[in-house]
C-alpha cells in the first residue's frame, strides 16, 4: 500500500458489528438488481448501506470491514468523525470514489485518492484455501477473538491454511510460481494489504483476513497471484481522454508483447521501482534481476529467497521491496524471469484491473512484531474477578473461568490486529495491579511482542515486553516512539568514550605538516541559532576576470572516528542523530559532536575542504580537494545571514548588541563577513538556476513549527518557510556532495557509498497529472525539468491562493520515491541505476554532515584514501617518467575536473588505491552494501520518529485547546465522507456523514456536489443494522449564533493571551494557528460542498489515557437547533 493511501481507520470500525468481517455480508449491485449472498452467521449483522445519488437510504454497498477491531469494549475507540490516521502531510487521493458494480462498493470520491486503497470492500477474488484443513471463508471467522482451543467442540477447526514448507517455497520461487514481497497493510482498513512485485506497474492486493494468512505489516512473504478473471477493478479507472493516467496505461497494452519478448531475449535491463512513494532503493549487485516502472530495464543483484505454488496461478518472483528502506533483489532463474515478464505483460494488458493474490508462506518476520505499542483491555477480567471473589477470599487467576485466561491488547498502529495475551505471561508489576483490581492498567501504554499465531486462532498471541506509563503523558509517548523504532537513547558506553581525546584538545603539530593551513582565510558557519554540532563552514575569495573561489569546509570527523573502534561501531549502529523538537539524540558523543569535531568559532579545527573556481555564468573551471586546518571567525544564524542578505544588518546600529550578534574572531572585520555572505548568495542563486534548468526538481512547502511553554507543552503552532540564507547553504552543500560522489566513484567504482533517487512512480504521477488537469492546472510530467516548469507556471496561476499551491506541493511529493544509500558495485554502469532524479545528477552522495550521519564518515574515509592514492600515484609517475614538476602542477587524476582515464586505469594507480584503501579501512563492496542497508533503515526510523512526534505534539496542542476551529480545504468528496486538509496544521482528516441521526445527505453524482441538511423526524434504523446510527455531535460541532463571538468557542477553553498573538519565529512574524486574527466563521445548514471548497472545521484531541491518540475533526456549524 502506498504511503498516500487513505481508507477508513481501524479505529472507525469499532462501532460496526462483528458481521462486517465477512465478505458474505456484501450486497452486489449489478444491472440495477440487488443480489444478496446469504450467510447464517451474518443474518443479523448486515453492513450499513451508504448514500447513493440523491438520498441517504438509496445506495447499497459493502460495509467497511475491520476484522476483530470491533470486538469487545469500545472505550478506546476513536469517533468516526476523525477516523483517519494522522499524517504530517496530506494523504494522496488521486482517483474518484465511484460505485463499483462488480464489488458493490461506493467509491465516488472525486479526490486525490491513492490507488492502494479499495475503501471498504472485501473481495471474493481470492480462491478458497484447501491446504490440509477445512475450507473457510472470511465469513466463517469467529467473532470472539479469544482462542479457539478453549473448548466448545471446535478445537480442531482451522481459520487459516497451513504455510508452505520452506522447500516448497524455495522451489516455487525458482520456478517463478510465487513471488517474494514485502507485506504492507492499509493503515485505514487492515483487511487490505499490498505486495510490490518488481516489474509490475501496480501492487498486488491481498484482500481479506484469510488471504493474508497471518502475515503482519513488514513481513517478507511468498504470495501467489490469482488469475486475471479474479482481479479487482482499479478504483476510479476510466479510459477516457479526460483521464491521462488511464490512456497512458492503455497505451502500454500495445507494447506488452514487445516488452515480454525483449525481456526474454535479454535486450532490456532491469531496475527496481516501488509503488509506494515512501520507497527508496538500495544496493542491487550485478547479475541480479530487477524492474523499473513496469518494464524490463536492467540486470542487477540482491539476496535470494525462494518458495512453491499450484499450477494455474500467474506468478513470478519478486525482489525484496521495502516500503520504507528500499530493497534488494534476488537471483532469478530463467523460469522466474519468464514468469515476471509474462505477468508484466498481462498486467499491462489489463490497465483497469488490480492483481490480487494470497500469502502462502512467511519468509521473514518483520522487526515490528517485537515492538508493537498498545493498550490492554482488563475491565472485563476485573469485573469477572470481583464476581468470583464474593464466595472466596482466595482469588487467583487459576480460579477464573477458562474464558478469562486471556486479555486483549489493542495496538496503537491500526495496521496490526488485536492480540490476546495470556495472564500467565504478564509482567509481575502488571499482574500485581490486576490482582488488586486496578482498572487503571488500561490507561498505560505498553509494548508487546507477537509470540505465536497458530492456524486455529483468529488472533495472534503476544506478551507484554515493556510499560511506558500513562498514555496521556507526552513523556510516555516519546519513550514509546523511540522503543517502537529501535532508537538507541542510552548514554554512550565507557568503551566508546575511551576512544576520544582526554582533557582539552588542540590540533597536533604533525597535522600542520600534512594539511593546508587556512586559518587566515575568512571562514564562517551559517546554521540554526540553536545548533551546537557545526558540520560545515563557507568561504569565498574574489579572483581575476570575475572568477570566485568558493570554499566548503566540512568537519574532519574521520580523524577521530577510526575504523572498527568502539566509537566507530557505536556510530554505525546509531547511524544518525535523531532530532525531536525538544530533544536531540546524537550519533556521536557530545564531547566530539559539540566540541572537538564541531567547527566552533575562534578555535583551530580539522577539516576536509573543497574549493571551486566559478565564473559569472556558474561554471566550475577548476577545483581542489584536501585536508585542512581552519579557524572559523564567527557563527551566524540563518536569521542573521538573512539580515545581511536583505541589508538589515548595521554594525553601527544600537540594536546590534541587542540582537545578540555573534563575536568576531581573528583579524577580520564585519565588512569581510558581510561581503562574503552577499557574494556567496549571488553565486548560490546562479548555481540553483543552472541546476533547475538542467532538470532538477524543487518541491518546497512550508513547515509546521510548535511553540512550547515552560513545561514543554505546545501552546501554539506556526507556519514557517525556509529563508534565502538556508538555500544559500544548501546550494553549496549540494555541490560538495556531488563533487565527493564523482571523486570517490572514479577511484573506487565498485565500493563507493552513494545515494540515489529513483524516478517517480509513473502511474501515481499520471494520476496526479489527471487531478491537476481536471481542475484546470496543466501539468507536464514528461521530465523533472518540465515538471518543475509546470509548478512554476501553476505558482503564478495560484498567486492569490497560496494555500492551494502549498497543498499541491505536498501532494506532488507523493509519487516520489525515497532516496536511498547504496554501494556503487551493486548496479550496472548505467547512469540510470545511480542517478538522483530530483537533483538531476548522475552521481550523488552525502559528505557534508559527518557529525550526524554515519554514511558521511564512510565517504570521508574513501575520499582520504583517494587523496593519498592520488598523491602516491602522481609521485610515482613523476619518478618513472622523469617528468618536470611543472608538468604535473595542477594534474590530478582523481580529484580534478578532468577525468584522466589513462592514469586512473594504470597499474600504478590501482596499486596506490588498493594500498590506500587498506590503510584507511575502506570496507569491501559487500560490507558497504550492508552499511548502506542499515543506514537506510535507521534514516527511515528517524523519519517515523519525526512524524510520530509531530502527531503527538499536535494532539497535545489540541488537548490543551479542547476545541480549535480552523479552515479546511475539501480534497475528496463523496456520498459517505469527505477528505479535508487543514493547512495550518498540515494534517488531513476525514469526516463521515453517512448514517447520522438528524442529518440528511444528498449526493449529486453528475456535479459531484454534496448537500448536508438537518431534519427533525425520527430516523429509523435499517433492518439488520440495529444501533448503527451515530449522533450528530460526532460529525458536527454545533454552536448557537449567540456564542459565535465567544473566544471560548473560537480558540478553545484553555486559551490565554499568549496563545492568541502573532508569533515571532526566526525573525519572521508568522500568523499562528490560534491567532486572534484568525477568525473562522461557522457554516450553516443546509451546507453545500464542492471539491476544493473551503469549509470551517472543529478539531479536538482523541484518546490518550483511554486509547490511541488521534486528531478528531468535525464540521463547525452554527444553528439555533442544537
Amino acid at each position: 500500500m502506498g504511503g498516500g493511501a487513505i481508507a477508513e481507520s481501524s479505529q472507525s470500525q469499532s462501532d460496526r458489528t462483528a458481521a462486517n468481517y465477512s465478505s458474505s455480508n456484501a450486497v452486489d449491485v449489478k444491472d440495477g438488481k440487488k443480489k444478496k449472498r446469504r450467510s447464517r452467521r451474518t443474518k443479523q449483522n448486515s453492513s450499513t448501506p451508504a448514500v447513493s445519488s440523491g438520498s441517504v437510504n438509496n445506495e447499497i454497498h459493502v460495509g467497511e470491514t475491520e476484522l476483530l477491531d470491533n470486538v469487545g469494549s469500545n472505550e478506546n475507540q476513536v469517533p468516526r468523525a476523525s477516523d483517519v490516521a494522522f499524517s504530517s502531510l496530506p494523504v494522496m487521493h488521486i482517483t474518484d470514489q465511484k460505485s463499483e458494480c462488480e464489488k458493490g462498493s461506493l467509491q465516488n470520491q472525486h479526490s486525490l485518492e491513492a490507488d492502494d486503497e479499495n475503501g471498504s470492500v472485501i473481495s471474493n477474488c481470492c480462491p478458497e484455501a484447501i491446504v490440509g484443513c477445512q475450507v473457510l471463508k472470511d465469513s466463517d471467522v469467529d467473532v470472539d477473538p479469544m482462542p479457539s482451543h478453549r473448548g466448545n467442540g471446535r478445537a480442531q477447526r482451522k481459520y487459516f491454511a497451513s504455510h508452505w514448507p520452506e522447500e516448497a517455497v524455495t522451489k516455487a520461487l525458482e520456478n517463478g510460481e510465487v513471488f517474494k514481497a514485502l507485506f504492507r497493510v492499509n493503515a485505514h482498513n487492515r483487511l487490505e494489504a499490498y505486495c510490490k512485485i518488481d516489474g509490475l506497474p501496480t501492487d498486488v492486493l491481498i484482500n481479506g483476513f484469510l488471504a493474508q494468512n497471518r502475515a503482519v505489516e513488514g513481513d517478507i512473504v511468498a504470495i501467489r497471484v490469482d488469475p486475471p478473471s479474479l482481479w479487482t477493478k482499479m478504483k476510479g479507472f476510466t479510459a477516457t481522454l479526460e483521464n491521462p493516467a488511464a490512456v497512458n496505461d492503455c497505451n502500454l497494452h500495445a507494447e506488452a508483447a514487445t516488452v515480454m519478448q525483449d525481456c526474454l531475449k535479454g535486450k532490456n535491463k532491469v531496475d527496481m521501482d516501488s509503488d509506494c512513494p515512501d520507497c527508496g532503493h538500495f544496493s542491487t549487485p550485478k547479475n541480479r534481476l530487477c524492474y523499473k516502472n513496469g518494464c524490463c530495464s536492467e540486470e542487477i543483484v540482491c539476496p535470494e529467497f525462494v518458495g512453491a505454488s499450484d499450477k494455474g496461478y500467474l506468478n513470478g518472483p519478486c525482489s525484496l521491496m521495502s516500503d520504507d528502506l528500499g530493497a534488494g533483489c534476488f537471483i532469478r532463474s530463467d523460469e522466474a524471469v519468464y514468469s515476471v515478464a509474462k505477468l508484466c505483460g498481462i498486467v499491462n494488458s489489463f490497465p483497469s484491473k488490480r492483481p490480487t493474490g494470497r500469502v502462502v508462506s512467511i519468509i521473514e518476520w518483520s522487526p515490528r512484531r517485537n515492538t508493537i505499542l498498545g493498550f490492554l483491555g482488563v475491565k472485563q477480567l476485573i469485573c469477572s474477578r470481583e464476581v468470583s471473589s464474593k464466595d472466596s477470599k482466595k482469588n487467583k487467576f487459576s480460579s477464573f473461568s477458562v474464558n478469562h485466561e486471556f486479555i486483549m491488547l489493542t495496538p496503537t498502529d491500526p495496521k496490526f490486529p488485536k492480540m490476546m495475551l495470556s495472564l500467565k505471561s504478564l509482567p509481575p508489576h502488571i499482574e500485581n495491579r490486576l490482582m488488586v483490581g486496578d482498572a487503571t492498567v488500561e490507561m498505560d501504554l505498553v509494548a508487546a511482542s507477537i509470540v505465536d499465531w497458530v492456524e486455529e486462532s483468529n488472533v495472534p498471541e503476544a506478551r507484554v515486553t515493556h510499560s511506558f506509563g500513562r498514555g496521556g503523558e507526552i513523556e510516555a509517548h516519546i519513550a514509546a516512539i523511540l522503543y517502537e523504532n529501535l532508537i538507541d537513547a542510552s548514554e554512550f558506553a565507557p568503551e566508546t568514550l575511551s576512544c576520544l581525546p582526554h582533557g582539552p584538545w588542540e590540533v597536533p603539530q604533525k597535522e600542520f605538516e600534512s594539511r593546508r593551513d587556512l586559518r587566515k582565510l575568512c571562514i564562517f558557519t551559517i546554521d540554526p541559532s540553536t545548533a551546537t554540532d557545526l558540520d560545515d563552514a563557507l568561504s569565498v575569495e574574489t579572483l581575476a576576470n570575475g572568477i570566485s573561489r568558493v570554499g566548503v569546509h566540512i568537519a574532519d570527523v574521520s580523524y577521530f572516528v577510526l575504523p572498527d573502534t568502539a566509537l566507530d561501531i557505536d556510530a554505525q549502529i546509531r547511524s544518525t542523530s535523531v532530532y525531536m523538537l525538544q530533544q536531540k539524540l546524537p550519533m556521536l558523543p557530545p564531547l566530539l559532536s559539540d566540541n572537538f569535531g564541531s567547527l566552533n568559532p575562534g578555535v583551530d579545527r580539522l577539516a576536509f575542504s573543497m574549493f571551486w573556481d566559478i565564473n559569472p555564468a556558474g561554471e566550475v573551471l577548476d577545483r581542489w580537494i584536501g585536508r585542512t586546518i581552519i579557524c572559523s571567525c564567527c557563527k551566524l544564524s540563518y536569521e542573521q545571514a538573512e539580515d545581511i542578505i536583505d541589508d538589515r544588518f548595521d554594525v553601527r546600529s544600537s540594536n546590534f548588541l541587542l540582537n545578540n550578534w555573534p563575536d568576531l574572531h581573528g583579524c577580520f572585520e564585519w565588512s569581510d563577513v558581510i561581503t562574503s555572505v552577499k557574494i556567496l548568495n549571488e553565486i548560490s542563486r546562479i548555481l540553483k538556476k543552472r541546476r533547475l534548468n538542467d532538470g532538477a526538481l524543487s518541491l518546497e512547502s512550508p513547515k509546521i513549527i510548535f511553540l512550547f511553554d515552560e513545561d514543554g507543552i505546545p501552546y501554539d503552532s506556526v507556519i514557517r518557510r525556509r529563508k534565502g540564507s538556508e538555500f544559500l547553504v544548501e546550494e553549496f552543500m549540494l555541490l560538495a556532495n556531488k563533487t565527493a560522489a564523482e571523486v570517490i566513484t572514479r577511484a573506487y567504482p565498485s565500493s563507493a557509498l552513494l545515494r540515489r533517487h529513483p524516478g517517480p512512480n509513473l502511474r501515481k504521477l499520471r494520476e496526479f497529472e489527471a487531478f491537476c488537469n481536471r481542475n484546470g492546472l496543466m501539468l507536464d510530467t514528461s521530465s523533472s525539468a518540465q515538471l518543475h516548469r509546470s509548478f512554476e507556471r501553476i505558482r503564478g496561476e495560484l498567486k492569490n491562493d497560496s494555500v492551494m499551491f502549498d497543498i499541491l506541493m505536498s501532494y506532488a511529493s507523493r509519487p516520489m520515491q525515497l532516496a536511498a544509500y547504496f554501494c556503487s558495485g551493486d548496479t550496472e554502469d548505467g547512469e540510470s541505476d545511480k542517478s538522483h532524479y530530483a537533483l538531476a545528477v548522475p552521481l550523488y552522495t552525502h559528505f557534508t554532515s559527518p557529525l550526524r550521519r554515519y554514511p558521511d564518515i564512510v565517504v570521508h574515509r574513501t575520499l582520504a584514501a583517494t587523496l593519498e592514492a592520488e598523491e602516491t600515484c602522481m609521485k610515482r609517475r613523476e619518478s618513472l617518467q622523469k617528468l618536470d614538476a611543472n608538468e604535473l602542477t595542477g594534474l590530478k587524476c582523481f580529484t580534478g575536473v578532468q577525468y584522466l582515464k589513462d592514469i586512473v586505469e594504470s597499474v600504478e594507480a590501482q596499486e596506490s588505491l588498493s594500498a590506500a584503501a587498506s590503510k584507511h579501512g575502506i570496507p569491501s563492496a559487500d560490507i558497504i552494501a550492508d552499511v548502506a542497508a542499515h543506514c537506510n533503515d535507521r534514516k527511515l526510523a528517524t523519519r517515523h520518529v519525526s512524524d510520530a512526534t509531530n502527531k503527538l505534539y499536535t494532539w497535545a496542542l489540541l488537548r490543551k485547546k479542547e476545541v480549535l476551529c480552523l479552515e479546511a480545504r475539501v480534497l475528496g468528496l463523496g456520498p459517505r465522507f469527505m477528505s479535508i486538509y487543514i493547512h495550518r496544521l498540515a494534517v488531513e482528516r476525514r469526516i463521515y456523514y453517512d448514517d447520522v441521526e438528524g442529518l440528511a445527505v444528498e449526493w449529486l453524482d453528475e456535479t459531484s456536489t454534496l448537500v448536508l441538511s438537518r431534519y427533525t423526524y425520527k430516523h429509523h434504523n435499517r433492518r439488520g443494522s440495529p444501533g448503527k446510527c451515530r449522533r450528530l455531535e460526532e460529525v458536527a460541532w454545533i454552536v448557537s449564533p449567540a456564542d459565535i463571538g465567544s473566544r471560548q468557542n473560537l480558540y478553545g477553553r484553555n486559551g490565554s493571551d499568549k496563545d492568541k498573538v502573532d508569533c515571532q519565529i526566526d525573525g519572521d512574524v508568522i500568523l499562528s494557528a490560534t491567532s486572534e486574527n484568525l477568525v473562522v466563521e461557522p457554516a450553516v445548514f443546509p451546507l453545500t460542498v464542492h471539491l476544493l471548497s473551503t469549509i470551517p472545521v472543529a478539531l479536538h484531541a482523541v484518546g490518550g489515557d483511554d486509547g490511541p491518540i488521534d486528531i478528531g475533526a468535525r464540521l463547525y456549524v452554527s444553528s439555533y437547533f442544537r
